[in-house]
């Protein structure tokens, strides 16, 4: 079959050698002198030794081997986009979830927030509410002893106006019938 094969590309690859040559049929194609014979006995020699070293079935293995290797680098690199897109995915579904997490953490801490400032404002307004009862005691309390200090200074002046006027206006008649219409008062009660 190789020998089938070898003649075949020989007459195919002789076209253009032929062409070169007004007659192929002649004798004198066949002589050594002849630079086109030469050319094509050893384009057909090298022909025969490519076949003989089998060397298309080692170009169609590298190239097939390089095909197995291009499509087994073209799996990895699908396995890898398809685990890329799970990790994305992955991902995606992490920061939503993360997402939600910090809005509700922080819809929480605004809550939180609010109920501790109100509870706050209503601590100050029973601290201030405390503090003025506080001092409307003590204001209220300074003006009852102010005026038990006015009321008894008063009394002490009234007392010292009315020793005045009595001793200015009493005589010695007059204080004796006092000291003895008190003995009788005071008699009278004791008994």
């Amino acid at each position: 079959m190789n020998k089938a094969l070898l003649g075949t590309a020989a007459i195919f690859f002789a076209g253009p050698a032929a062409a070169a040559t007004k007659n192929i049929f002649s004798a004198d194609f066949y002589k050594l002198t002849n630079t086109d014979f030469i050319v094509l006995l050893a384009f057909l020699i090298f022909l025969g030794v490519v076949v003989y070293f089998k060397v298309p079935g080692i170009i169609a293995g590298m190239l097939d081997k390089r095909a197995a290797q291009i499509r087994a680098d073209l799996e990895e690199a699908r396995a890898l986009r398809e685990e890329a897109q799970t990790v994305l995915a992955s991902y995606e579904r992490k920061h939503e979830e993360v997402k939600t997490q910090a809005d509700r953490i922080v819809s929480h801490a605004r809550q939180e927030a609010e109920e501790a400032a109100e509870l706050a404002k209503a601590d100050l307004g029973r601290s201030i509410e405390r503090r003025l009862k506080a001092a409307e005691d003590q204001i209220a309390s300074a003006e009852a002893a102010a005026i038990k200090e006015v009321r008894d200074r008063a009394a002490q002046i009234a007392v010292a106006a009315a020793g005045d006027v009595i001793a200015r206006a009493m005589t010695a008649k007059d204080a004796g019938r006092l000291i003895d219409e008190s003995i009788a008062t005071v008699e009278d009660k004791l008994h």
